[in-house]
């Protein structure tokens, strides 16, 4: 009895947390290999190559910013394992999260790089971007809300005014990114079997990866994209093992007030980054 127990122990392991971190492994280089070959591509299609080298630091800075994107993401993907319990599931959220991640970012590469030698294209594009980035800095600070509490005044009143001045230019810019970010509904099915749940767990990534790596584009003067897309490819890659091992304790990670504070202030800074970049292109 006590040899079938164990037996029967390890067996569960292997399926639940072996199998579905081996899988995140996996698809991962073969995203890699797909971005490659995207990139291939375009440079032979455009006249501006994208360098397919990888420097370690855009790939450092590709996955840290991917890490502190995904909080709504680790809150969803976590509620749907729990939802759909079994390797099966974990096999078709893996697969599905991870394409939909990267379909969006490859999406993003795909636009920014046959319209960034139109000028006007490319201007309207980094605009927009610059106006997500906003709007994902305000979504962030609910979260440094959460518990301010527990912390300084000093932290508290850095919230809320932040909280309010992007409250104030979020609402202006309403309007404009209403037909920029599309509404999802971030509410997971429950017991689904393993195609309607990949399509679920691919459509949710698919539009993040479309509004955060749109939100990128600023840097991609400053950072090389292979090794950037690489980044949020391995920092995706990195959250799903980290859920697959304790989906609690890793969303109360990325839900902490203060890299929800830091996240944000990083994001508002990216955004007038990208506010100067599209000014100066027009200024050109």
């Amino acid at each position: 009895m006590l040899q079938f127990l164990q037996k029967k122990n390890r067996d569960s392991f292997l399926s639940n947390q072996i199998i579905p971190v081996s899988l995140t492994v996996v698809v991962f280089f073969f995203l890699v290999l797909l971005l490659w070959l995207q990139i291939l591509g375009l440079n032979y299609f455009t006249e501006t190559d994208i360098q397919i080298r990888i420097d370690w630091v855009d790939v450092l800075v590709g996955m840290t910013i991917y890490l502190k994107t995904s909080i709504d993401f680790a809150i969803y993907i976590g509620n749907l394992m729990s939802r759909n319990p079994g390797w099966k599931s974990r096999v078709a959220i893996e697969i599905g999260t991870a394409a939909g991640n990267a379909a969006g970012t490859m999406a993003i590469l795909l636009l920014w790089d046959f319209f960034r030698e139109v000028r006007w294209l490319l201007f309207i594009m980094i605009l927009l971007a610059a106006l997500v980035l906003f709007k994902l800095a305000e979504e962030g600070l609910e979260h440094a809300k959460t518990e301010d509490k527990k912390f300084p005044r000093w932290f508290t009143k850095t919230v809320d005014m932040l909280e309010h001045w992007l409250s104030l230019l979020n609402k202006a810019i309403a309007p404009v990114l209403r037909f920029v970010i599309p509404n999802v509904s971030m509410k997971s099915g429950t017991h689904l079997r393993f195609w309607p749940l990949f399509l679920l767990a691919f459509t949710v990534p698919f539009i993040l990866g479309l509004d955060d790596f749109a939100g990128y584009v600023p840097l991609f003067s400053v950072v090389n994209v292979f090794g950037f897309a690489i980044g949020v490819f391995l920092g995706h890659m990195i959250l799903n093992v980290l859920l697959y091992i304790s989906p609690e304790r890793t969303i109360k990670i990325v839900k902490n007030p203060i890299i929800s504070l830091l996240g944000s202030i990083a994001f508002v800074l990216l955004g007038i980054w990208g506010l100067y970049e599209a000014v100066k292109l027009i200024g050109h």
